[in-house]
């Protein structure tokens, strides 16, 4: 396991993360199209909050139950707490996630373009 230190472009949201990173998983829902954010999903012991959460802002939308943590500075998005499964994905025999998922994107010692892309398909979801 590597240890990566995650950070927002300004600074201010930091937080290191125990993880041997061999993927990134990109979104096409409405939200993550837009930030263009590249996650890694960590267990919650593989995560270790140097700011505290409470001094970042919160995104929560669609099913409610997840939320993107930014930094009110510099609106960079370093990590995000994983919606809850919704009924379609249960039914598909989908697994539930209880971790984070960092942006890779926060991570400066980390080549990117290397690692293989999983594709995720956030806008087919049927939110209910």
């Amino acid at each position: 396991m590597r240890l990566h230190h995650v950070r927002c472009h300004c600074g201010r949201s930091r937080s290191e993360v125990e993880a041997d990173i061999d993927h990134v998983r990109e979104c096409d829902c409405s939200v993550c199209r837009r930030r263009g954010a590249l996650s890694f999903r960590v267990a919650p012991e593989a995560i270790r909050f140097l700011t505290p959460l409470a001094d970042l802002s919160v995104y929560v939308w669609g099913t409610g139950t997840g939320a993107d943590y930014f930094c009110p500075t510099c609106g960079i998005m370093p990590f995000r707490k994983p919606s809850r499964l919704t009924q379609a994905e249960r039914v598909a025999g989908k697994q539930p996630f209880e971790g984070w998922a960092i942006n890779v994107r926060c991570i400066d010692d980390l080549s990117i373009d290397e690692l293989p892309r999983v594709r995720i398909r956030g806008s087919e979801l049927i939110i209910k």
